[in-house]
């Protein structure tokens, strides 16, 4: 399921789990969100990193991120 938002960086659709994860990782804040591959290069990891990151979240119940049981 993708959301309107767009990557600040790049312009790709988003996954509610990016907007999450810029919101985990860099600010609860924010407005703008960044994509998986924009995620990691700001953090200059690599996008596998993010996503086992986002992985962890989700095992540990973190509210930001949807879990395959929500509607």
């Amino acid at each position: 399921m993708l959301t309107g938002e767009k990557c600040e960086i790049c312009g790709r659709t988003l996954h509610p789990d990016e907007i999450a994860a810029t919101k985990k990782l860099i600010n609860r804040g924010a407005v703008s969100f960044r994509c998986v591959s924009c995620l990691a290069a700001w953090f200059e990891v690599k996008p596998e990193d993010i996503l086992e990151r986002i992985a962890y979240f989700k095992k540990t119940g973190c509210t930001l991120f949807r879990t395959d049981t929500d509607d």
